[in-house]
């Protein structure tokens, strides 16, 4: 359910699921952590653009068949699978590549926390923004709450968790979640241009600045492995059951 396309040194990952705006189940979200996971010795990569295939990039989790709800599995094996959204984001977030999201349409849940992994984030002026986990029952997880506060502060982060709004792209450019905005017919030249830009800095310098961040964002308790654990607990609690 991914598609990849090599350009040079810029790799093309396209969430391929355009009949469901690319929601997010346990297939897609391991396949992401799967190539992200691989990509370690790709020295020949330099840039991995994620974006949607067809009208959206991501409405966020799979409502008919949610991330992390195995039937008939052992309680590590759920766990395992409960996880699966925090290992995707991780990947990404650890990518030694630089990472661009690629944003329009809907940038709902999980599809926005995968998206916030990024190093980078270039929007459409149509994309629209959400996290509506709270007002379904249950935690924003996948690590995504620490993420979200070391990229824009604590204030606006619990704004945007907490009262469930959806925003615009231009609100998003404000908040500092999101770095261009662009017209629809401008966002695949505005990505273009950034993962140029990119690939033009020398090698050593732009991995060591890169893990100079992931440094500061690990001190900030990002991807820790127990926040997946709180959907585990609202699902044996059947406070998602509205999920379903």
């Amino acid at each position: 359910m991914l598609r990849v396309e090599e350009d040079g040194p810029v790799l093309r990952v396209w969430l391929a699921r355009e009949g469901s705006l690319n929601a997010l189940d346990d297939v897609l979200l391991q396949e992401i952590a799967e190539l992200y996971g691989g990509l370690e010795r790709r020295f020949d990569v330099k840039v991995v653009v994620l974006g949607g295939a067809g009208s959206s990039f991501s409405a966020g989790a799979d409502l008919k068949n949610p991330p992390g709800r195995p039937r008939g599995a052992s309680e590590r094996e759920r766990r395992w699978h409960t996880q699966v959204g925090q290992r995707a984001c991780a990947a990404i977030a650890g990518c030694a590549a630089v990472t661009v999201a690629r944003l329009h349409g809907h940038v709902y849940g999980g599809g926005l926390a995968i998206a916030l992994a990024c190093d980078f984030r270039v929007a459409s002026a149509d994309a629209r923004f959400r996290f509506p986990e709270v007002e379904l029952g249950a935690p924003l997880t996948w690590g995504a709450v620490p993420r979200l506060i070391h990229e824009i502060g604590a204030a606006r982060a619990r704004e945007l968790v907490m009262l469930c709004a959806e925003f615009d792209a231009t609100k998003a450019e404000s908040t500092g979640l999101v770095h261009r905005v662009c017209a629809p017919d401008e966002l695949d030249q505005t990505v273009h241009e950034l993962a140029e830009s990119a690939c033009a800095k020398p090698d050593y310098a732009m991995q060591v600045s890169k893990d100079q961040f992931r440094v500061a964002g690990s001190r900030c308790g990002l991807g820790d492995d127990f926040d997946a654990d709180l959907m585990d607990l609202a699902v044996s609690r059947g406070v998602v059951a509205r999920w379903s």
